[in-house]
């Protein structure tokens, strides 16, 4: 079976397995978060945090409730770091620096899971599993909650109540993340992963080019649980520097199909619950049809610029395999590329900054898309319907009517919350980058000069500020600079957002809806998919084509 064949063949298993995922999945989390009845165990939580998930909430309580969770988390992973030293299950590690502890709490707690460290060689058990698995699963519930809030905005009318934080993010944590991951769990053990507590291992006897000898220092961990829950909640963090190419981690072709999976169906069985909640799984299924036709676009561009490789060497490899696992090859490497930069995940199976310069490119231009095909867990779903009410306002101005999405009329107010949505995320991209370039610090941190050094700068704080998390590699983001900045970038990328969300689905809760009439853009329509399609890449080209012209289309075009 040749490379490409091989590469189509688990794609189409792929589809196959989430569409099989689809309905249950997303009528199953509608039915979590509309439900009126609460668990034993979460009476218990509520009533230990002292908060009465019956209480309805308006947009600025729940936002209250968001911010204030978050902080607790950053100061929380950020003092665990600092103490690791003392902690038991250490491994000898020591304290995590002030900057770098930073830059680690701010990862996890926005659903990002940059890392500008070796877990392997940095992070104990402790550590591991008390702080970063923890916020693996929270910092995903919170991400679900507030597009399930906004969610709130359009079913509801004549209120300002977009339901309880508390009790959205414990249905979200207890009911989806943590019976989902456990499962995952098992199969990943059942694959290979490793899962334990043990310490450090001396291991020797590696071929070294020209004879046996030298050794290496492995340590173990519970991996296959946080591998689990890394994916399904598009967290995307590694116990190991290599991440999802490490075969402790990621040890079967199988396994990392199924990785794939666990990455893309929260984010896709999401369009299902917004249509269930809505009333209208039409709805539902014309932005499941707008996130599919760029994933699939992305995945089919990608798989192009790998296989379409010049020169007699990357022609006896069978496609451009420097950088990529020979255990998942070419076709493989590019559909978790895809996948892992459309999402909020970051977790690699391959280093990007060795794909081919256009092959580089599209990895970022799938996070400059605001990670909204499918997205991560809650952010992608609301990311595409920020977008979906923008092409609505634009299909408006175009026959000359007050635009309406979901009964809901889009006025002055919600359009500028829309417009504020969309351009923060660009404008701390191209601003902390610009900032960064401008510095001495960057050329010592670059491996590269030229086009693919800026490239590196470029996808690092595209990466941090759209909370994905991935590394283009080649680049020293362990300085005081970078740790700084990109912990910035993940705060201001993951909250600033979220106000807008928010306030939007307030404002829409709020309306009387409106009444379709003859003149109505058919939201539920291929027309409307394709112009929501259009409207995504659009608007995505024009504000970040020239930085892209700087680096990978530069490269690209150049080699």
């Amino acid at each position: 079976m040749g490379p490409v064949l091989a590469g189509i063949l688990q794609l189409v298993a792929l589809i196959g397995a989430l569409a099989l995922a689809y309905i249950p999945l997303g009528t199953y989390m509608a039915r979590v978060y509309s439900s009126d009845k609460h668990w034993r165990v979460e009476k218990w939580i509520y009533k230990g945090i002292g908060a009465d998930p019956d209480t309805e909430m308006t947009w600025p309580a729940y936002l209250r409730a968001v911010l204030a969770f978050s902080l607790i988390g950053v100061l929380f992973l950020y003092l665990l770091q600092r103490l690791q030293g003392i902690l038991p299950g250490s491994l000898g590690f020591s304290s995590v620096n002030p900057a770098q502890s930073f830059n680690t709490a701010a990862s996890f707690v926005t659903n990002t899971n940059w890392q500008s460290y070796y877990g392997e060689q940095t992070m104990g058990h402790v550590v591991q599993t008390a702080g970063l698995a923890v916020q693996n699963f929270v910092s995903a519930a919170v991400g679900i909650a507030v597009a399930v809030a906004l969610v709130r905005g359009f079913a509801r009318s004549r209120t300002g109540e977009l339901g309880n934080f508390w009790a959205d993010l414990v249905r979200g944590t207890l009911r989806i993340l943590v019976p989902g991951a456990a499962i995952a769990a098992i199969v990943l053990v059942a694959c290979g992963a490793i899962q334990n507590f043990s310490g450090i291992h001396e291991v020797g006897q590696f071929f070294n080019g020209h004879s046996m000898g030298g050794s290496q220092q492995w340590n173990g961990g519970a991996v296959a649980s946080q591998e689990a829950i890394k994916e399904f909640g598009t967290n995307g963090g590694g116990y190991f520097n290599a991440n999802s190419a490490h075969p402790f981690e990621n040890p079967t072709p199988f396994t990392n199909l199924f990785e794939i999976f666990l990455l893309l169906v929260i984010p896709f069985s999401l369009t299902r619950t917004f249509g269930v909640m809505v009333g209208s799984v039409k709805q539902g299924y014309a932005i499941l049809a707008t996130m599919a036709s760029i994933w699939l676009g992305f995945v089919a561009l990608m798989m192009w610029t790998e296989f379409a490789h010049h020169g007699p060497a990357l022609q006896l490899a069978g496609g451009a395999m420097e950088g990529k696992e020979v255990r998942f090859g070419v076709g493989s490497s590019s559909i978790f590329a895809v996948s892992t930069t459309l999402t909020s995940t970051g977790a690699v199976d391959s280093f990007h900054s060795s794909f081919t310069g256009l092959g580089g490119g599209i990895t970022m231009l799938g996070m400059m898309l605001g990670e909204i095909a499918p997205g991560g867990t809650g952010s992608g779903l609301y990311g595409i319907l920020i977008m979906a009410v923008i092409a609505v306002f634009i299909a408006g101005l175009m026959v000359g009517r007050t635009p309406e999405y979901l009964g809901k009329k889009i006025g002055a107010r919600e359009i500028k919350l829309a417009a504020c949505y969309i351009l923060i995320t660009p404008a701390l991209v191209l601003i902390f980058t610009a900032i960064s370039m401008a510095l001495p610090t960057p050329p010592h941190s670059m491996l590269n000069s030229g086009a693919h050094g800026f490239s590196e700068v470029l996808y690092a704080f595209t990466s941090a500020s759209n909370n994905n998390g991935s590394a283009f590699a080649g680049l020293n983001a362990n300085t005081d600079w970078f740790n700084t900045m990109t912990g910035l970038a993940m705060l201001l990328g993951r909250f600033l957002p979220m106000v807008f969300v928010l306030a939007l689905a307030g404002s829409l809760a709020e309306q009387k809806p409106v009444p379709a009439t003859a003149g109505t853009l058919r939201t539920e329509k291929p027309l409307f998919t394709g112009l929501l399609v259009g409207a995504i890449l659009i608007i995505t080209g024009l504000t970040y084509f020239p930085a892209l012209a700087l680096g990978p289309l530069a490269e690209g075009l150049a080699s």
